[in-house]
C-alpha cells in the first residue's frame, strides 16, 4: 500500500479545529493509506483528540503553528506577515516534501499569493485559478474555473484555464476528448468582453482542445458542456448564487410543511413527492463537491469554503487525495508543453 500524506491548515475557516479535526479523523479512518499532519495550535487541536482510536492516532502528527491568517486579511498584509502562520507553514510542507498535498479553509487571496511565492506555477502559467467538479441534472459532471482566484483575466489566461480543465476533465472525470466552452452573456460570436472574444480565437486555434462555444449561466448544471471557463469574479457569484439556490431548495424539502388539517392521502403524497425531488437533486448538495483545486500549481493544494461543515472539509480531503493519485500537476504540465509555443 503506498502512502500518502496530506497537510491540513487546521486553523483556518470560520470554526477551526471543531470542524477540520473531525474530518481529518473522519478520512483517516476511511484510508488506510492516508497521514495527515495537522498546522495548528496544539492547545486547540489535541483536546479533540483525546478519544481518537490509537491506531488512527499514528497517523496523525500535529505541527505547532504560532498564528493564524484572518478570513478578513488583507492578502498583501497577510501574505507579509505569513511567516510562522499555519497556512504558511501547511504550505512549506509541500515545499520541503514532506506533504503531497493540502488544504485550508483559510482566506483565499492569501492561500493563492503564498501558494504561488512558495510552490510557484507551472511553465507556460501566469497566474493559478480555483477550480470544482460540479454535478449536473444528468448525473454528470462539469469542470468549472476559475472561481475566485484572480478577478481579472486576460484572453491568454482563460485559453490557459481551458487547458487545465480538459486535462482534469479527462484524468479525474474520465471524459474523452472533453468539449470546452466559455461563460458568457449569450452564446452569439459578438457578445461578451474583448478577453473573452480573444479566449475564443487562441481556443479555436489548438486542436487538441473541443471548444464548442459560449455558453450562459443558466446551462451551468445541464450537462451542455464538459468544462466551463470564466474570470475568477464572475465564477465565484455564479457558483455562490448557484449554491444559495440549492441549499434553499433542499431546506424546503427537508422542512415539514405538514400542517393543518389535511387528509391522510394528501400527506402521503406531499411526503412522496418531497423523497423523490430529493432523490432526484440531492446529489447537487454543496457539501458534496466542497474543495476547489488551486490548479496551475507544482503542486496540489485544495481550498475549502470557509463555512464548510466536517462532512464537508472531509470531501475537500477526497479532492487532495485524488488529484495527488490522478498526479494531476503533472499531466496538466506535460499538456501545456505540447500545446503551448515555446518560448526562445
Amino acid at each position: 500500500m503506498i502512502r500518502l500524506t496530506l497537510a491540513l491548515d487546521a486553523m483556518g475557516g470560520d470554526f477551526g479545529p471543531a470542524v477540520t479535526v473531525p474530518a481529518a479523523l473522519q478520512a483517516l479512518a476511511y484510508h488506510p493509506q492516508l497521514e495527515l499532519l495537522l498546522v495548528g495550535d496544539p492547545a486547540a487541536i489535541n483536546p479533540l483528540l483525546s478519544k481518537t482510536d490509537s491506531v488512527l492516532r499514528e497517523r496523525l502528527t500535529v505541527i505547532t503553528a504560532e498564528s493564524v491568517i484572518a478570513g478578513d486579511a488583507k492578502p498583501s498584509v497577510a501574505i507579509r506577515a505569513s511567516r510562522g502562520t499555519s497556512m504558511r507553514i501547511m504550505l512549506e510542507l509541500i515545499k520541503e516534501g514532506r506533504a503531497q498535498a493540502c488544504v485550508s479553509a483559510g482566506n483565499t487571496g492569501a492561500l493563492m499569493g503564498l501558494a504561488k511565492l512558495l510552490i510557484k506555477p507551472l511553465e507556460g502559467i501566469q497566474r493559478p485559478a480555483l477550480m470544482t467538479i460540479l454535478p449536473h441534472q444528468q448525473r454528470g459532471k462539469t469542470v468549472v474555473l476559475d472561481l475566485g482566484a484572480n478577478v481579472e483575466c486576460d484572453g491568454e489566461m482563460l485559453a490557459q484555464f481551458a487547458i487545465m480543465g480538459a486535462v482534469v476533465a479527462e484524468d479525474i472525470i474520465g471524459i474523452k476528448n472533453p468539449r470546452v466552452a466559455l461563460l458568457n452573456i449569450g452564446e452569439e460570436e459578438t457578445k461578451g468582453l474583448d478577453n473573452i472574444h480573444q479566449a475564443a480565437v487562441i481556443l479555436r486555434s489548438i486542436p487538441s482542445i473541443n471548444y464548442i462555444g459560449y455558453l450562459e449561466a443558466n446551462e451551468l448544471l445541464t450537462g451542455k458542456t464538459d468544462v466551463l471557463i470564466c474570470d475568477g469574479f464572475v465564477g465565484n457569484v455564479t457558483l455562490k448564487t448557484m449554491e444559495g439556490v440549492i441549499r434553499l431548495f433542499l431546506s424546503l424539502l427537508k422542512s415539514s410543511g405538514d400542517g393543518g388539517r389535511q387528509s391522510w392521502f394528501m400527506k402521503f403524497a406531499k411526503r412522496w413527492v418531497k423523497k423523490r425531488l430529493a432523490r432526484q437533486f440531492g446529489h447537487l448538495n454543496p457539501d458534496q463537491y466542497n474543495g476547489a483545486c488551486l490548479l496551475g500549481l507544482r503542486g496540489t493544494v485544495i481550498k475549502s469554503h470557509g463555512a464548510a461543515n466536517q462532512r464537508a472539509f472531509a470531501v475537500a480531503i477526497e479532492q487532495a487525495m485524488q488529484a495527488v493519485e490522478r498526479q494531476i500537476p503533472e499531466r496538466i504540465a506535460a499538456r501545456l508543453d505540447a500545446v503551448l509555443p515555446k518560448s526562445d
